[in-house]
């Protein structure tokens, strides 16, 4: 299971915005000691927290490469065109990469780049039988 941890300027807009164009459900938290909201989806938990107003940096931007999160999913290709259906920011398309990945990258409403992939050389891609509707394996 996947459970980035991403402090957000602003909380409310940000689960929004995987609500809306994500598909996520959202239960928020924001009266306890640590304010977050938790967004799930098939076997994927983000939880956001309050950057206290602070911008987000993503990893390319402080180290010059890198994505802020990748998610194992069945079928990247089927992935793209449900993103392309509700309008995100595809930032890398489709395609297999020099480390023999399957993947696509897009980027959130506060920058960061998600990847949404699966290793090819390990054959795994072949036997998710049972995939779920954000095509991640179970």
């Amino acid at each position: 299971m996947t459970h980035p941890i991403f402090p957000t300027p602003n909380i409310k807009q940000t689960a929004n915005f995987y609500v809306q164009k994500l598909g996520f459900s959202a239960v928020e938290y924001l009266n306890s000691k640590e304010p977050h909201i938790c967004l799930y989806k098939d076997d994927i938990e983000i939880v956001l927290t309050d950057s206290r107003g602070k911008k987000v940096i993503p990893n390319r931007e402080l180290y010059g490469y890198g994505y802020d999160a990748y998610v194992i999913v069945y079928d990247p290709e089927e992935l793209q065109k449900e993103f392309d259906s509700v309008g995100l920011k595809i930032v890398r398309r489709f395609s297999i990469t020099d480390y023999n990945d399957k993947e696509l990258v897009l980027e959130d409403i506060d920058g960061r780049w998600l990847a949404f992939g699966v290793k090819l050389d390990t054959g795994n891609w072949k036997n998710f039988n049972n995939k779920n509707r954000f095509n991640v394996p179970k």
